[in-house]
Protein backbone atom coordinates (compact mmCIF):
# COMPACT_ATOMS: atom_id res chain seq x y z
CA UNK A 1 0.00 0.00 0.00
CA UNK A 2 1.16 3.35 -0.79
CA UNK A 3 0.77 6.19 1.93
CA UNK A 4 0.00 9.54 1.11
CA UNK A 5 3.48 10.54 2.83
CA UNK A 6 4.69 9.01 0.03
CA UNK A 7 3.82 11.29 -2.62
CA UNK A 8 2.42 14.32 -0.84
CA UNK A 9 4.39 17.79 -1.34
CA UNK A 10 6.03 18.64 1.88
CA UNK A 11 6.14 21.08 3.60
CA UNK A 12 3.71 23.37 1.34
CA UNK A 13 3.86 26.97 0.79
CA UNK A 14 0.85 28.63 3.21
CA UNK A 15 -0.60 31.98 3.23
CA UNK A 16 -1.19 33.55 6.88
CA UNK A 17 -4.32 34.60 8.25
CA UNK A 18 -5.40 37.37 8.25
CA UNK A 19 -4.50 38.25 5.10
CA UNK A 20 -5.71 39.35 1.57
CA UNK A 21 -6.80 37.66 -2.01
CA UNK A 22 -3.60 39.64 -3.35
CA UNK A 23 -1.56 38.05 -1.01
CA UNK A 24 -2.81 34.41 -2.38
CA UNK A 25 -2.83 35.51 -6.08
CA UNK A 26 0.95 36.53 -5.28
CA UNK A 27 1.66 33.10 -4.22
CA UNK A 28 -0.30 31.42 -6.58
CA UNK A 29 1.44 33.52 -9.57
CA UNK A 30 5.20 33.46 -8.46
CA UNK A 31 5.17 29.39 -7.56
CA UNK A 32 2.39 28.13 -10.30
CA UNK A 33 -0.40 27.04 -7.47
CA UNK A 34 -3.72 26.16 -7.91
CA UNK A 35 -4.26 26.08 -4.26
CA UNK A 36 -3.09 27.58 -0.69
CA UNK A 37 -3.42 26.01 2.83
CA UNK A 38 -3.79 29.21 5.12
CA UNK A 39 -2.37 28.63 8.61
CA UNK A 40 -3.13 31.33 11.30
CA UNK A 41 0.31 33.46 11.82
CA UNK A 42 0.49 32.90 15.71
CA UNK A 43 0.71 29.04 15.05
CA UNK A 44 1.18 25.77 12.59
CA UNK A 45 -2.73 24.64 12.48
CA UNK A 46 -4.52 24.42 9.59
CA UNK A 47 -6.97 27.69 9.67
CA UNK A 48 -8.51 27.31 5.98
CA UNK A 49 -8.11 26.64 2.31
CA UNK A 50 -8.03 28.86 -1.08
CA UNK A 51 -8.13 27.68 -4.34
CA UNK A 52 -8.56 29.40 -7.92
CA UNK A 53 -11.87 28.37 -8.10
CA UNK A 54 -12.69 29.87 -4.48
CA UNK A 55 -11.40 33.43 -5.89
CA UNK A 56 -13.47 33.10 -9.23
CA UNK A 57 -16.03 32.31 -7.03
CA UNK A 58 -15.87 35.65 -5.02
CA UNK A 59 -14.59 38.01 -7.48
CA UNK A 60 -15.86 41.31 -4.99
CA UNK A 61 -14.15 40.02 -1.84
CA UNK A 62 -10.91 41.17 -1.32
CA UNK A 63 -10.28 39.15 2.41
CA UNK A 64 -9.20 35.70 2.63
CA UNK A 65 -11.97 34.95 6.04
CA UNK A 66 -14.35 35.86 3.49
CA UNK A 67 -13.27 33.91 0.38
CA UNK A 68 -11.48 30.72 2.30
CA UNK A 69 -12.75 27.04 2.53
CA UNK A 70 -13.47 27.78 6.78
CA UNK A 71 -13.56 23.73 7.52
CA UNK A 72 -11.58 22.30 4.08
CA UNK A 73 -11.34 18.16 3.88
CA UNK A 74 -8.41 17.24 4.84
CA UNK A 75 -6.67 13.91 4.93
CA UNK A 76 -4.06 11.95 7.68
CA UNK A 77 -0.53 11.52 6.22
CA UNK A 78 -0.90 7.32 7.18
CA UNK A 79 -4.13 6.81 4.92
CA UNK A 80 -3.73 5.19 1.31
CA UNK A 81 -3.45 6.79 -1.81
CA UNK A 82 -6.85 5.18 -2.66
CA UNK A 83 -8.79 6.74 0.22
CA UNK A 84 -6.90 10.00 -1.25
CA UNK A 85 -8.63 9.59 -4.24
CA UNK A 86 -11.63 8.31 -3.23
CA UNK A 87 -11.92 11.32 -0.59
CA UNK A 88 -11.38 13.46 -3.77
CA UNK A 89 -13.91 12.10 -6.27
CA UNK A 90 -16.33 12.00 -3.69
CA UNK A 91 -15.85 15.80 -2.19
CA UNK A 92 -14.61 17.17 -5.80
CA UNK A 93 -11.86 18.79 -3.38
CA UNK A 94 -8.70 18.78 -5.18
CA UNK A 95 -6.63 19.89 -2.35
CA UNK A 96 -6.13 17.77 0.57
CA UNK A 97 -4.11 19.03 3.28
CA UNK A 98 -2.18 16.83 5.13
CA UNK A 99 -2.48 16.16 8.71
CA UNK A 100 -0.11 14.72 11.20
CA UNK A 101 -0.77 15.17 14.98
CA UNK A 102 -2.92 18.00 14.44
CA UNK A 103 -0.42 19.87 11.97
CA UNK A 104 -0.08 20.34 8.67
CA UNK A 105 2.91 18.61 6.87
CA UNK A 106 1.81 18.50 3.54
CA UNK A 107 -0.64 19.18 0.75
CA UNK A 108 -1.82 15.99 -1.99
CA UNK A 109 -3.74 16.89 -4.93
CA UNK A 110 -5.11 15.34 -7.88
CA UNK A 111 -0.58 15.54 -9.98
CA UNK A 112 0.26 13.69 -7.28
CA UNK A 113 -1.71 10.24 -7.53
CA UNK A 114 -1.22 10.59 -11.59
CA UNK A 115 2.13 7.90 -11.11
CA UNK A 116 -0.06 5.53 -9.35
CA UNK A 117 -2.61 5.60 -11.99
CA UNK A 118 0.00 4.93 -14.44
CA UNK A 119 0.74 1.60 -12.73
CA UNK A 120 -2.37 0.64 -12.71
CA UNK A 121 -4.48 1.37 -15.58
CA UNK A 122 -2.77 0.23 -18.47
CA UNK A 123 -6.04 -2.13 -20.10
CA UNK A 124 -8.61 0.89 -19.56
CA UNK A 125 -9.73 3.00 -22.47
CA UNK A 126 -10.58 6.70 -21.74
CA UNK A 127 -13.68 6.55 -23.03
CA UNK A 128 -15.07 3.96 -20.55
CA UNK A 129 -14.72 7.29 -17.65
CA UNK A 130 -17.06 9.16 -16.50
CA UNK A 131 -15.68 11.74 -17.98
CA UNK A 132 -16.34 15.61 -15.94
CA UNK A 133 -18.53 18.11 -18.34
CA UNK A 134 -17.04 19.38 -21.34
CA UNK A 135 -17.70 22.89 -22.50
CA UNK A 136 -15.92 24.68 -25.62
CA UNK A 137 -15.98 28.09 -26.09
CA UNK A 138 -15.48 30.08 -29.78
CA UNK A 139 -11.99 31.57 -30.41
CA UNK A 140 -13.13 34.47 -31.03
CA UNK A 141 -15.03 35.43 -27.93
CA UNK A 142 -14.10 38.30 -25.49
CA UNK A 143 -11.56 37.02 -22.65
CA UNK A 144 -14.90 38.13 -20.06
CA UNK A 145 -16.70 35.88 -21.70
CA UNK A 146 -14.38 32.85 -20.56
CA UNK A 147 -14.00 34.62 -17.46
CA UNK A 148 -17.76 34.52 -16.80
CA UNK A 149 -18.13 30.89 -18.74
CA UNK A 150 -15.33 29.49 -15.62
CA UNK A 151 -17.29 30.71 -12.97
CA UNK A 152 -21.00 29.62 -13.64
CA UNK A 153 -20.24 26.47 -15.48
CA UNK A 154 -17.38 25.19 -12.21
CA UNK A 155 -14.98 23.71 -15.00
CA UNK A 156 -11.03 24.70 -14.87
CA UNK A 157 -10.01 24.67 -18.87
CA UNK A 158 -12.34 25.53 -21.91
CA UNK A 159 -11.52 23.98 -25.17
CA UNK A 160 -11.12 26.72 -28.02
CA UNK A 161 -12.77 25.64 -31.06
CA UNK A 162 -12.12 27.98 -34.35
CA UNK A 163 -15.71 28.86 -37.16
CA UNK A 164 -15.72 25.76 -38.36
CA UNK A 165 -16.05 24.14 -35.13
CA UNK A 166 -12.42 22.35 -35.27
CA UNK A 167 -10.21 22.69 -31.78
CA UNK A 168 -7.71 25.36 -32.10
CA UNK A 169 -6.66 25.83 -28.42
CA UNK A 170 -7.26 25.54 -25.09
CA UNK A 171 -7.49 28.45 -22.14
CA UNK A 172 -7.64 27.49 -17.96
CA UNK A 173 -8.13 29.54 -15.39
CA UNK A 174 -4.62 29.21 -14.63
CA UNK A 175 -4.04 31.52 -17.85
CA UNK A 176 -6.53 34.07 -16.31
CA UNK A 177 -5.04 33.93 -12.70
CA UNK A 178 -1.50 34.12 -13.97
CA UNK A 179 -2.24 37.33 -15.84
CA UNK A 180 -4.76 39.44 -15.10
CA UNK A 181 -5.37 39.92 -11.51
CA UNK A 182 -2.05 42.44 -11.96
CA UNK A 183 -1.80 46.24 -12.59
CA UNK A 184 -3.49 47.03 -16.02
CA UNK A 185 0.24 48.56 -17.05
CA UNK A 186 1.81 45.45 -16.35
CA UNK A 187 -1.06 43.39 -18.25
CA UNK A 188 -0.64 45.91 -20.74
CA UNK A 189 3.38 44.81 -21.84
CA UNK A 190 2.60 40.90 -20.89
CA UNK A 191 0.05 41.20 -23.45
CA UNK A 192 1.32 44.00 -26.00
CA UNK A 193 -1.36 45.84 -25.24
CA UNK A 194 1.51 48.83 -24.89
CA UNK A 195 0.90 51.17 -28.04
CA UNK A 196 -1.20 54.21 -28.43
CA UNK A 197 -4.29 52.01 -30.73
CA UNK A 198 -4.66 49.74 -27.72
CA UNK A 199 -4.75 52.53 -24.69
CA UNK A 200 -8.47 53.42 -25.13
CA UNK A 201 -9.56 49.84 -25.48
CA UNK A 202 -7.83 48.96 -21.99
CA UNK A 203 -9.78 52.07 -20.41
CA UNK A 204 -12.86 51.51 -22.42
CA UNK A 205 -12.84 47.67 -21.21
CA UNK A 206 -12.14 49.03 -17.86
CA UNK A 207 -15.50 50.74 -17.33
CA UNK A 208 -17.36 48.01 -18.51
CA UNK A 209 -14.98 45.97 -16.02
CA UNK A 210 -16.61 48.26 -13.16
CA UNK A 211 -20.60 47.93 -14.14
CA UNK A 212 -19.46 44.25 -13.80
CA UNK A 213 -17.85 44.14 -11.03
CA UNK A 214 -17.82 47.11 -9.01
CA UNK A 215 -15.47 46.52 -6.40
CA UNK A 216 -13.94 43.46 -8.22
CA UNK A 217 -9.54 44.06 -8.62
CA UNK A 218 -9.65 41.47 -11.18
CA UNK A 219 -8.48 42.89 -14.49
CA UNK A 220 -9.16 41.36 -17.60
CA UNK A 221 -8.16 43.24 -21.21
CA UNK A 222 -10.99 43.65 -23.92
CA UNK A 223 -8.93 40.82 -26.17
CA UNK A 224 -10.26 37.85 -27.29
CA UNK A 225 -9.97 34.18 -26.10
CA UNK A 226 -7.26 33.28 -29.20
CA UNK A 227 -5.26 35.54 -27.72
CA UNK A 228 -4.87 33.96 -25.10
CA UNK A 229 -5.41 30.64 -25.65
CA UNK A 230 -2.71 27.62 -25.91
CA UNK A 231 -2.48 26.77 -29.52
CA UNK A 232 -2.47 23.22 -30.94
CA UNK A 233 -3.08 21.80 -27.24
CA UNK A 234 -2.46 18.27 -26.86
CA UNK A 235 -4.97 16.18 -27.10
CA UNK A 236 -5.55 12.01 -26.30
CA UNK A 237 -7.86 9.43 -28.68
CA UNK A 238 -10.78 8.26 -27.15
CA UNK A 239 -9.47 4.83 -26.88
CA UNK A 240 -5.75 5.61 -25.53
CA UNK A 241 -5.32 3.63 -22.25
CA UNK A 242 -5.77 6.08 -19.23
CA UNK A 243 -2.06 4.74 -18.10
CA UNK A 244 -1.19 6.53 -20.77
CA UNK A 245 -2.93 10.05 -20.79
CA UNK A 246 -1.95 9.67 -17.43
CA UNK A 247 1.54 10.02 -17.86
CA UNK A 248 1.04 12.68 -20.45
CA UNK A 249 -0.46 15.21 -17.85
CA UNK A 250 2.42 14.52 -15.17
CA UNK A 251 5.34 14.85 -17.22
CA UNK A 252 3.67 17.91 -18.30
CA UNK A 253 2.18 19.00 -15.61
CA UNK A 254 -1.48 19.29 -17.79
CA UNK A 255 -4.21 19.43 -15.29
CA UNK A 256 -6.92 18.06 -18.42
CA UNK A 257 -6.32 17.03 -21.72
CA UNK A 258 -9.15 17.18 -24.67
CA UNK A 259 -10.50 14.06 -26.24
CA UNK A 260 -10.97 13.13 -29.62
CA UNK A 261 -12.30 10.78 -32.30
CA UNK A 262 -10.85 9.32 -35.49
CA UNK A 263 -12.03 12.37 -37.26
CA UNK A 264 -9.84 14.47 -34.67
CA UNK A 265 -13.21 15.93 -33.72
CA UNK A 266 -13.69 17.15 -30.07
CA UNK A 267 -15.69 14.80 -28.16
CA UNK A 268 -15.07 15.18 -24.36
CA UNK A 269 -12.38 16.55 -21.88
CA UNK A 270 -10.38 14.28 -19.08
CA UNK A 271 -9.74 15.80 -16.30
CA UNK A 272 -6.93 14.95 -13.45
CA UNK A 273 -9.79 13.91 -10.83
CA UNK A 274 -11.14 11.37 -14.37
CA UNK A 275 -8.28 9.78 -13.97
CA UNK A 276 -7.91 9.35 -10.91
CA UNK A 277 -11.24 7.47 -9.86
CA UNK A 278 -9.34 4.18 -11.48
CA UNK A 279 -7.61 4.10 -7.98
CA UNK A 280 -11.18 3.83 -6.49
CA UNK A 281 -12.46 1.05 -8.20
Amino acid sequence: MTAVREVMTHKPIVASLPGTRNDVLKLMVKHNLTGVPLVKKEGNGLAGMVTRRDILNSPEEEQLVLIMQKDPVRISSDASVEDAARLMTKTKATHLPVMEDGKLVGIITPTDLLYEVEKRASGVPVEELALSPCVPIYSESPLMVAFVTFRVSNVNALPVLDASGHLNGILTDRDIFNKFHIHESVAEQDMGLGGEDDNWSWENYRNILRMWYQVSKIDVPLVPVSRIMAGSPATVFKRTNVSDAARTMRRNDFGQLPVVDSRDLLTAMLYDMDVISILVD
